[in-house]
């Protein structure tokens, strides 16, 4: 028995746990708020993918598919039942032998998915046999969810429900129409398991945290069967979705199914909220709340004589990132979500594949200026980061919980000098750890930064390249170029971290002509090798972005919309009159094809069926991007930090006309090489006590200034040392300038 039961409705992610949840929880800890959490999707997802499941569904719909694809599944139905729980178990990573049957061949029930696989074997090259078999697998999931939407139930998508139906919906009408007709087959799997965890648990109050508008239906569905079959229990809504889509809400029939609507960060309103029906739970009638002036509540909409109304009446201060306790993972089935692949890239894959532990290095975001994003939001533009030694200590408490070292830190963008000061604490702990996160491509990404991000466990990095033309990034202030993006993502690959770019088209005033030129400059990212993966979207006008709220100043004339439920995605007309969709498909197989390191020769014509311009971009401009000489002055406050190892000393005496002096080997073991640099006996004294004392692991850190003065107490010209060949080779294993 729990006082809160937190819940994510239906989809989200299969292989690992959307964090709200897990981050309220952790936050409730330290307050001593009892609280169990669940992951409804998942549940629901290994209900339907399952032998009993799957022989429910087809036993249920006995139907005469129209088209020949669903066909060849139903008649298929024994081998995918026979399978489900091996595969499933296998994507679950607990059967890792089963991928050799897998891809033996002839085992698993194919239909259209595996079409693909035609022009797709020259990608298993790249992967291993567990990276095939999860993919093989994969498929085999796709076409069991194509026979779903076709013949069982047309709203259902692994990551996402009936996802139409919270998109846009400017009036709530449809929406509450859908919820008024008989539950859908995967909504009574939902809500059997719903009704099960509720009795089990007996909260007071149920918050569910709705992060996209693929949540959004389960979300209303489950608080309807809330309110049917538990009516005592107080229902509130948190997260994305509301947070950004229902800050304008007037429709007082949401609150047939939820008591409080919730925005931005929500600790202290779920506290406050606890609180308020705690104290009031015997009292608290089904109809209207029983409010007086001494309820305090932080940004909450509710129903109050019959109308919406929002009360941010409390005068207490939003808590501290520093405050708000380590995420806690407890209650979740992190042993059974299951990891996919559904395109062979390694990059790409991170998204679906393995169990990341989600933390975040900063509140907001610490540039917040790009006009397509919702910088005028608390979740943008309040910048709060936390400090180096939290977060590592938080790593480590999660690595305790969860028997996962992996981390996903799911910032806006990632600030440089945090992530550079996270990164030499995660190596002075000599934690083992992978991690990626999400950053701006800025010049501050150094060579040597990336080489201390890469030593500390980071993987991969993804970023917005948005538009690849210096025109509309100054447009869109995104604040680099695509010169510096190609030279940061150039850094990042020579050290081993992975690179993903966020890819737009269609912003305000972009031309037909810009567009094919970001497609060359994409092709020749991807055909030198320094971008990985990608992902087209198109521009989206958002209300709470500078293009929604200015679009006079961006040449896009808004469509006028009565708002009663939600506000966020405004239909538009660019002033260009350009059809932008036309270009979708183009764009996208290109860059799939590209992400597999193909097609680099093809005419970027062939990949449209109506006439577009040649690109007025040099076939070498990213070359001659990269073949620009790299700035030798360093910043006398630039630390230098040491990441190798001690090296062995070997004295010898060196002549030369008749003298002779003492000289000193020095030789190095890193992980793959061994390499030696000789230097006069003192220097080379001098230069064993100054590596130890810049040492990742010790206490202190030397600036540049500091250095070179220390040198200068001991010898002459601190330049010539610095910049000779045996610092060049020390520079190239592990001697950093960051």
């Amino acid at each position: 028995m729990k006082d809160l039961l937190l819940i994510t409705p239906p989809f989200t992610q299969l292989n690992t746990p959307y964090p709200a949840t897990a981050y309220i929880k952790g936050f409730l800890n330290t307050k001593g708020i009892s609280a169990f959490q669940m992951d409804l999707g998942i549940e629901v997802i290994l209900e339907l993918f399952s032998k009993e499941g799957l022989t429910a569904m087809f036993s249920t719909y006995n139907l005469q598919p129209t088209t020949h694809n669903p066909e060849r599944i139903y008649s298929l139905k024994e081998d995918y039942i026979k399978t489900i729980d091996a595969l499933i178990a296998f994507l679950q990573g607990k059967n890792s032998s089963f991928a050799r049957q897998i891809c033996s061949g002839n085992f698993l029930p194919e239909a259209s998915r595996f079409s693909q696989l035609d022009d797709m074997e020259w990608a298993f090259g790249t992967m291993g046999m567990q990276d095939k078999a999860k993919h093989l697998a994969t498929l085999y999931l796709e076409d069991l969810s194509d026979f779903i939407v076709e013949c069982v139930d047309e709203n259902f998508g692994f990551s996402r429900y009936a996802e139409r139906l919270g998109r846009s919906a400017n009036s709530f009408d449809e929406l509450y129409n859908h919820l008024q007709s008989e539950p859908t087959y995967i909504d009574k799997i939902t809500l059997k398991i719903l009704k099960d965890r509720v009795a089990e648990v007996q909260p007071k109050l149920v918050c569910f945290s709705v992060p996209f508008p693929g949540n959004l239906y389960s979300a209303f569905r489950c608080a309807q069967f809330i309110k049917t079959h538990f009516s005592k229990i107080k229902i509130a809504m948190g997260g994305g979705f509301p947070n950004t889509e229902l800050r304008e809400l007037k429709d007082n029939r949401v609150f047939e199914f939820f008591d409080f609507i919730t925005l931005d960060d929500g600790e202290l309103p779920i506290e406050l909220l606890h609180q308020y029906v705690i104290n009031n739970f015997e009292n608290l009638c089904e109809i209207s709340m029983n409010l007086s002036e001494t309820n305090e509540f932080k940004r909450t909409f509710l129903l109050q004589n019959k109308e919406v109304t929002y009360i941010n009446n409390s005068k207490r201060q939003d808590y501290k990132q520093s405050e708000v306790g380590t995420p806690d993972y407890s209650d979740l089935q992190l042993q059974n979500y299951i990891s996919v692949i559904e395109i062979a890239n390694p990059m790409h894959s991170l998204w679906s594949d393995g169990r990341w532990n989600k933390l975040t290095m900063a509140h907001g975001c610490y540039w917040g200026k790009c006009t397509f994003c919702d910088i005028s939001l608390d979740y943008i533009k309040l910048y709060e980061p936390i400090a180096a030694k939290i977060l590592v200590d938080r790593m480590e408490e999660l690595i305790a919980q969860t028997g996962e070292n992996g981390f996903h830190f799911v910032d806006e963008a990632a600030p440089p000098a945090l992530m550079r000061e996270v990164a030499l604490e995660i190596i002075k702990r000599r934690l083992v750890v992978s991690w990626w996160t999400n950053i701006r491509f800025e010049k501050s990404f150094t060579s040597d930064l990336c080489v201390l991000l890469k030593a500390s466990g980071c993987i991969a990095v993804s970023g917005g390249l948005e538009v690849a033309s210096d025109r509309l990034l100054e447009l869109i202030k995104k604040g680099v170029t695509v010169e510096q993006v190609a030279q940061v993502t150039r850094n990042f690959t020579e050290s081993g971290i992975m690179v993903h770019a966020y890819l737009m088209y269609g912003y305000p005033t972009q031309t037909v002509q810009e567009t094919v030129d970001s497609l060359e400059m994409v092709r020749q990212l991807f055909e030198l090798g320094i971008l990985q993966s990608g992902f087209w979207h198109q521009f989206a006008m958002t209300a709470h972005s500078p293009v929604g709220m200015f679009p006079e100043e961006f040449g896009v004339i808004p469509e006028q919309n009565t708002i009663t439920f939600a506000n966020n995605d405004i239909n538009f007309k660019d002033k260009t009159g350009i059809n932008h969709d036309k270009f979708s498909f183009g764009l996208k197989k290109s860059l799939f094809n590209y992400m597999h390191g193909i097609c680099f020769d093809y005419d970027l014509q062939d990949w449209f069926d109506f006439k577009i311009p040649n690109t007025k971009i040099p076939s070498d401009y990213i070359v001659s991007c990269l073949e620009k000489e790299t700035d030798f002055n360093i910043k006398p406050s630039a630390k230098i930090v040491w990441i190798g190892g001690k090296p062995t000393s070997e004295t010898f005496t060196k002549s030369k006309k008749g003298n002779s002096w003492e000289m000193t080997k020095l030789t190095f073991h890193d992980k793959t090489e061994t390499f030696d640099i000789s230097l006069e006996k003192d220097k080379a004294d001098w230069l064993v006590i100054t590596l130890e004392k810049i040492s990742v692991y010790g206490e202190s850190k030397s600036t540049f200034t500091q250095l070179k003065s220390d040198f200068e107490t001991h010898f002459e010209d601190f330049e010539l040392f610095w910049y000779s060949k045996s610092i060049a080779t020390l520079r190239g294993f592990g001697l950093l300038v960051l």
